[in-house]
């Protein structure tokens, strides 16, 4: 009895800890939680498949999901990588459509399952929590935009600034710098629109320079200003 309360009392205060309930009231927060289920899911398991129907929000407590899609070739398009702290299942929970994307886990995952009525609820009765909404999704879009703009630019460019992209939204203050995981070259290549063995060989150049640094399951920035300026 006493682990699983331990074990609640954890999730609850993970879920708690993301910053789309900062600076909302304790009561709010409470009620917005009442229905959430926490769910381990190993990886490489699908969470949500395009075109289902939205009945839940989704707060990533533990590991990391890909956000894919696929092009008019049937080829896999990977439009995002989400970690702890992060949330997705927003925009079918509001404009009540089918789902846009899927969604896969990459690692062992903990995941805090929101009811969308809860959601909309919250957002209804709490203008911050409207207003944390708005700045994710202009992150994102930032992200985006950014990304796009660099498609013409050379591969060195475009593997660094996929890492940044990762640093931003998930790296780690270590000791030897941002720690960000250290992915599968085919989620980098998805992401960056290169080729495997290009994106491994622009790694490698990377990690000659002393730009990043990896082992088993992390990569290590040592110096993202030092990274940034490599974007041309």
């Amino acid at each position: 009895m006493q682990d699983r309360q331990n074990r609640e009392s954890k999730e609850s205060a993970l879920i708690r800890s993301n910053a789309f309930f900062e600076g909302l009231p304790e009561a709010s927060i409470e009620q917005a939680l009442a229905h959430v289920v926490v769910r381990n899911h190993p990886a490489n398991q699908m969470l949500l498949l395009e075109n289902d129907w939205g009945s839940s929000v989704y707060f990533i407590l533990e590991g990391w999901v890909k956000i894919r899609t696929y092009n008019l070739d049937g080829k896999e398009v990977t439009l995002n990588i989400l970690g702890r702290g992060e949330l997705f299942g927003e925009m079918a929970a509001l404009d009540e459509v089918p789902r846009s994307t899927d969604v896969i886990t990459l690692v062992p995952t903990a995941i805090g399952n929101m009811p969308a009525q809860d959601f909309v609820q919250l957002l209804n009765s709490e203008p911050k929590s409207g207003v944390r909404l708005a700045q994710l999704m202009a992150r994102r879009l930032r992200q985006v935009n950014r990304r796009l703009r660099l498609r013409e630019s050379d591969s060195v460019s475009r593997v660094a600034d996929i890492l940044l992209f990762l640093a931003e939204g998930q790296g780690k203050s270590g000791e030897q710098g941002i720690e960000i995981p250290n992915l599968p070259h085919r989620e980098l290549s998805s992401l960056s629109g290169l080729a495997r063995e290009t994106v491994t060989r622009v790694l490698s150049k990377l990690e000659k320079k002393g730009l990043i640094q990896r082992e088993r399951d992390l990569l290590c920035i040592p110096d993202a200003e030092a990274l940034e300026r490599t974007l041309m």
